[in-house]
């Protein structure tokens, strides 16, 4: 019983968020895209962040860097194989021209940071917060419509 009412609650919250966040996009004027890639995502990683965050804090370094990459990997092949498999999902041109490339990129430099020294330092998860505020600061000024 409490898995089923756990499932109602997660669909209805996830219709909340969804309605929320096409609400958000129509008042600030930028488009749902720029929403799903930004508020969206940073709301749906928030129990990715604290695991790794209690993960690291405990010296657990695997767990805090598997859960994200095991978590990209499946919202990546999973999730969006998922709901492509129920309904066809055309691609916003923006995602074409920025997002991708900006994803390629960070797995490119996340690969180097991981492979030199074996370790992701403070300064190098400094870079990585720099890079996510530049990256939201382009989505809402540059890509923004």
């Amino acid at each position: 019983m409490t898995v089923v009412l756990g499932l109602v609650l997660l669909i209805a919250g996830s219709q909340v968020l969804l309605q929320g966040a096409i609400g958000i996009a129509e008042s600030f004027g930028v488009s749902e895209a720029v929403i799903g890639l930004t508020l969206v995502a940073v709301g749906t990683s928030l129990p990715e962040l604290s695991i790794s965050v209690i993960a690291a804090l405990r010296r657990h370094a695997d767990v805090a860097i598997g859960n994200i990459l095991g978590s990209n990997i499946f919202n990546l092949l999973g999730i969006l194989g998922f709901s492509a498999l129920l309904q066809p999902l055309p691609v916003h041109q923006r995602i074409l021209q920025f997002d991708q490339w900006v994803m390629l990129g960070t797995s490119v430099i996340l690969l180097f940071f991981l492979y030199t020294g074996r370790r992701l330092s403070r300064f190098e998860g400094g870079l990585l917060l720099l890079g996510y505020g530049v990256y939201v600061s382009l989505s809402f000024t540059v890509f923004g419509k």
